[in-house]
């Protein structure tokens, strides 16, 4: 094979020799490496999204031949779990309630204690009316 550039002839045969640096035969072979590599994750990528369109119209064909009842049954469990939530944050807070509640009361008991001492120490010292 002959090919002409800038007015000279070249022959190329198999056994044409090229001289090239060992760097630039490096980064040609990076960038033949890096290529390879981002074609087989973009294949990756769309056999993943294929995979996942796929199973989503499944799923929503799979929906589609619910009975209402079924349904209703469901948006009725669903409901039914947001109400036990709700139960549960309410009792969490009545538990804190009464753990200030008794700490109140142990308070309280203490100050009626400490005002019938004090008023035995002024009964004591006559300075009552």
């Amino acid at each position: 094979m002959a090919s002409k550039a800038n007015g000279l002839e070249m022959k190329l045969s198999e056994n044409t020799n090229i001289s090239l640096p060992v760097r630039n035969l490096i980064a040609l072979l990076a960038a033949v490496g890096m290529g390879i590599f981002a074609y087989t994750e973009i294949t990756t990528r769309l056999t993943s999204l294929e995979t996942s369109r796929e199973l989503f119209t499944a799923d929503l064909l799979k929906k589609s031949e619910q009975l209402p009842t079924d349904q209703e049954q469901f948006m009725l469990i669903e409901d039914l779990y947001k109400s036990v939530e709700k139960i549960e944050v309410r009792i969490e807070d009545m538990m804190h309630n009464k753990v200030n509640i008794e700490f109140i009361q142990k308070q309280l008991s203490k100050a009626l204690s400490d005002i019938e001492e004090l008023k035995d120490k002024v009964r004591a010292n006559g300075n009552h009316k």
